[in-house]
């Protein structure tokens, strides 16, 4: 059951993907008593997302835990400032702060050769099939892997270059869920945006599939977002 008021969750997929990679984390919550609701990204620009996000947290009836995945995190960094968004959960996400792009968090981090992305002469980015499954969803069965590459939606790469406004985490509390195994990010980043969020950090075993592959986690984390983030302060960062 939801507590605390918060019984909206609302799940924000990332490039490269859509929202049904998030079936298991919506029934495991929808179990759990609550209402959830997946965005479906145009991924044709930042504003495009970011409205698209804020699109369904205008309909909820009250405060909602917003989850975004890899580029979704950026996403939810900047639509969490809606008055809606009670709390973040960052799942194997980016987490810009105000005034950041996404290309700039991989600079100083060690290069993810096997996450390949194949940029076509519009400017929109595929994974490369050949390495879909190793780069993406490594610990996926093939069958999901699978799936997962041949519904994929391109991204314009330009979404990259696109600086967040105003950084939400600085001003409602954020969790992250990091997976070890995640060959999109290095590690040392992941961990460098999740704590400089001031996020509550749960690592497990996983590829950046996570959200998929690891469901039951990540859907222990939004839950957990769900009990305390109206009491949880939020992250103050000392300049």
């Amino acid at each position: 059951m939801a507590h605390n008021g918060i019984r909206n969750v609302v799940l924000v997929h990332g490039a490269f993907a859509d929202g049904s990679g998030w079936r298991r984390v919506h029934d495991n919550l929808t179990n759990r008593g609550y209402r959830v609701t997946i965005v479906q990204n145009p991924l044709t620009s930042f504003e495009d997302d970011v409205a698209a996000t804020k699109r369904v947290l205008d309909k909820l009836d009250g405060p909602a835990i917003l989850v975004g995945h890899s580029w979704g995190g950026t996403v939810i960094t900047e639509a969490g400032t809606h008055d809606n968004a009670a709390g973040l959960v960052y799942v194997a996400a980016l987490i810009p702060d105000s005034g950041e792009t996404s290309g700039q968090q991989y600079e100083g981090f060690a290069a993810t050769p096997e996450f390949v992305i194949d940029i076509g002469d519009d400017g929109f980015g595929f994974l490369n099939d050949e390495k879909f499954k190793t780069g993406f969803a490594a610990d996926a069965s093939d069958a999901d892997a699978a799936f997962l590459r041949d519904a994929q939606v391109p991204v314009n790469m330009a979404v990259f270059g696109a600086a967040v406004t105003t950084a939400a985490w600085r001003s409602k509390p954020s969790w992250a869920v990091i997976a070890t195994e995640d060959k999109a990010f290095d590690q040392a980043m992941l961990q460098h945006m999740a704590q400089r969020a001031g996020a509550a950090i749960t690592t497990t075993p996983g590829s950046h599939a996570v959200y998929l592959t690891q469901a039951e986690v990540v859907s222990d984390v939004i839950n957990d977002a769900a009990e305390t983030a109206l009491a949880r302060a939020p992250h103050e960062l000392i300049a």
